[in-house]
């Protein structure tokens, strides 16, 4: 068979990483833009994911139809006190740790990628350390400012380390900076295309249309510390804004109860629903202000998205992550961070202003958007192609 008529061979990704959706949900978005990167050029393109089989990771490779395999992992569980890293579960763990390396060591070796692509959680690595050990170029990418646990014990076998903020930089290893590129966290790209009467169609909303209208989220499962600072101010911030308040499942009884005893007129700007499914691109087009936690995915959508935003960072949050987002953002006017014990007072102050002032809330969009970068996965995609070609 004459070699010009054969079909391209597949490119070959690994991945790894998961656990909750801001290791999975990046990594995801890279290999849909990688897929039709290679697809424009005729190349398909053959994925393996290596997950665990508690994670977030194995739903969403199964809904996908992307090949997955597990191993074993140590999860290490963090304290101040070093004497209490030497627990039994942490001692346990750690012994599984050569375990998982020599699985993963298996795995890559039958797989034989061009690349591995690592977006961190504990499972990226015994396979970010088994494709040192087959030669296989390795590429990093951290969602958050400061690396995260599982990309600190990886940044020395990396070949490229993708970060998501300039402002990591100056917080890696001197020895690794010159592996160090700034991609941006990658956004799903249908996020970016909302259209703010579509929400209002597809929610039945009959909100005051000349009133801001806020967007209240804490997650999936919702936030009893959002939900409840809101729910204690809803007579308040619904006199000056329309609120759609996405509650989470286990709260939406008692913020209707709450909301049962607004003034009608309060009443009908007030739209609280357990979750915000395919609707949420134009729900975030339709929101003024964001209230929400300050995950590396949410930072990713809303600075994309040119989104002012009041942040109640998750104080359990590893390595204290969110409340560094936040306070990141905030530093530069893109945001406002309220840390610690948030009180309606607090709550008051931070959002007030924003909904009383158009140019404020222009201002807080144009910083945000600075930090913004919506072509992130194609930056990532740029650096694995780059690191498999090397």
């Amino acid at each position: 068979m004459n070699s010009a008529s054969q079909s391209p061979a597949a490119f070959r990704l690994i991945v790894t990483g998961g656990g909750t959706g801001g290791h999975t949900y990046p990594a995801l978005t890279a290999i849909r833009t990688l897929q039709a990167r290679l697809a424009a050029d005729g190349r398909p393109l053959d994925v393996l994911w290596i997950g665990t089989a508690e994670g977030l990771e194995a739903r969403v490779t199964s809904a996908e139809g992307i090949a997955f395999t597990t191993v074993a992992t140590g999860k290490i569980r963090r304290s101040s006190n070093p004497l209490k890293m030497v627990s039994p579960a942490n001692v346990r763990d750690m012994a599984r740790v050569p375990l998982g390396v020599a699985q993963a060591r298996k795995a890559v070796a039958g797989f034989r990628p061009d690349v591995v692509l690592a977006t961190g959680g504990y499972v990226a690595v015994p396979t970010g350390l088994a494709a040192r050990m087959c030669k296989v170029p390795l590429v990093l990418h951290e969602q958050t400012v400061r690396l995260g646990l599982a990309n600190r014990k990886l940044a020395g076998s990396a070949t490229r380390i993708a970060l998501s903020s300039e402002s990591s930089l100056p917080l890696l290893p001197q020895s690794v900076r010159s592996a160090a590129v700034v991609t941006g966290n990658p956004v799903r790209p249908e996020v970016l295309s909302g259209q703010p009467d579509k929400a209002v169609t597809a929610l039945g909303l009959q909100f005051e249309r000349r009133l801001p209208t806020v967007y209240v989220t804490g997650g999936a499962q919702g936030s009893q510390q959002i939900n409840d600072v809101v729910g204690g101010e809803l007579p308040w911030l619904l006199e000056r804004a329309n609120v759609v308040h996405q509650c989470g499942p286990a709260h939406r009884e008692a913020l209707s109860a709450r909301a049962a005893g607004l003034p009608a007129a309060l009443a009908a700007r007030y739209y609280l629903t357990p979750f915000v499914g395919p609707e949420l691109p134009d729900v975030l087009a339709l929101a003024d202000l964001v209230i929400s936690r300050s995950g590396a995915g949410t930072l990713a959508e809303l600075t994309a998205l040119g989104k002012p935003a009041v942040f109640l960072p998750l104080a359990s949050a590893a390595g204290n992550e969110q409340a560094h987002n936040a306070a990141h953002l905030e530093e530069s006017g893109a945001a406002v961070a309220l840390l610690g014990e948030v009180t309606g007072r607090h709550l008051r102050d931070a959002v007030g202003p924003l909904l009383e002032d158009p140019v404020r809330r222009e201002a807080m969009a144009a910083a945000a958007r600075l930090h913004g970068r919506p072509d992130a996965a194609d930056r990532l995609v740029d650096v694995l192609l780059s690191a498999a070609s090397g």
